[in-house]
């Protein structure tokens, strides 16, 4: 389960970056837009794996 959280932290500091990058060479448009849709997109789906994978037990509480 660790391997896939920081799969996903990897993958969505990846699309800020591209959207960044974007931002800067377009000035904002349709690139920009996708790539900040994909970030919010991980962004939920890992809060979602998060909390699955606290109530089925797979990432426990303590540290």
């Amino acid at each position: 389960m660790r391997v896939v959280v920081v799969l996903f932290l990897v993958l969505i500091v990846g699309s800020l970056l591209s959207a960044l990058g974007f931002l800067l060479r377009d000035k904002g448009g349709q690139r920009t837009a996708r790539a900040l849709a994909l970030r919010v997109g991980l962004s939920i789906t890992l809060f979602t794996l998060l909390m699955l994978g606290y109530a089925s037990g797979l990432i426990t509480g303590k540290l």
